[in-house]
């Protein structure tokens, strides 16, 4: 029978696997239990803080033409959101979901958290690119060379295997942060996953859509909405299946015999 409710009382982890996966439990339980106005917010400050990334891989990419440099230079984005403690939508593929899946939250709750923190991703932004081109009119035909470059991926077989590759990146970046001993092993995996992503230029969901949106933005671009929601649906299902099936179910078999015992404990 499903048991929704805080994690058991249990004997302290013996080893680092099982302290950072009971770790991702507890942090699992709370991110499902949050009131719908701070999912709200927290999604919307996600949106805005990575935003802070685009203008500086715009800006580097205007600069020195090098999509490497300027995936570097993205990874501000990501300390952004580690450091703001707000998240990304596709930062939910790891701790909720193993909350869910050791009945300790619903599904509903797992399926809000995505639906809110993805929509509230997209307006935050749709409102900083907003901003980043109206303030910079020379990065104008670099955000149009941008964004045209993820919409002419087109709904393939190569462009979903960048985003399953996209989806697992961020999600190991979770579990790493999750394992990591100090502040400094945290920041150190939001940049090389932040560099990772964005200077192979991976096909992530949110990303993406603020590089589409500066484009749009611009008026330069060669897409329109409904195509950018086209490759939002496209890149959301392959990141997906990246963070889900790559990552976080591999942990869940990895770590199943401590899952047992929290899945049979009685609640507290």
């Amino acid at each position: 029978m499903s048991r929704h409710g805080p994690p058991p009382d249990e004997p302290p982890p013996s080893t680092p696997l099982e302290r950072t996966f009971s770790q991702t439990l507890a942090s699992g339980y709370h991110r499902l239990s949050r009131p719908w106005h701070t999912v709200l917010a927290t999604g919307l400050m996600g949106g805005l803080e990575v935003g802070t990334g685009v203008l500086a891989l715009l800006y580097t990419l205007h600069v020195t033409g090098s999509h490497l440099l300027a995936g570097l230079a993205f990874s501000i984005g990501f300390l952004a959101l580690l450091l703001g403690q707000s998240e990304l939508f596709t930062e939910n593929f790891l701790v909720p979901v193993t909350a869910v899946a050791t009945r300790l939250a619903s599904l509903g709750a797992l399926l809000r958290l995505w639906g809110f923190t993805l929509v509230m991703n997209l307006l935050g932004g749709w409102v900083v690119t907003w901003l980043i081109i109206r303030a910079f009119p020379g990065l104008h035909r670099v955000a149009a060379r941008s964004g045209n470059h993820f919409a002419e991926l087109g709904v393939s077989l190569s462009s979903f295997c960048l985003a399953v590759l996209a989806g697992s990146a961020i999600t190991l970046m979770t579990w790493m942060q999750l394992g990591a001993d100090s502040e400094f092993g945290r920041i150190i995996a939001a940049i090389a996953v932040g560099f990772l992503i964005s200077g192979t230029q991976l096909f992530h969901a949110v990303l993406d859509s603020l590089l589409m949106f500066a484009a749009l933005h611009t008026r330069l671009a060669t897409f329109g909405y409904l195509d950018w929601a086209i490759q939002l649906g496209w890149a959301a299902l392959g990141n997906l299946v990246g963070g889900i099936g790559m990552v976080t179910g591999l942990r869940l078999v990895q770590v199943r015999p401590l899952r047992h015992r929290l899945s049979q404990a009685p609640p507290r």
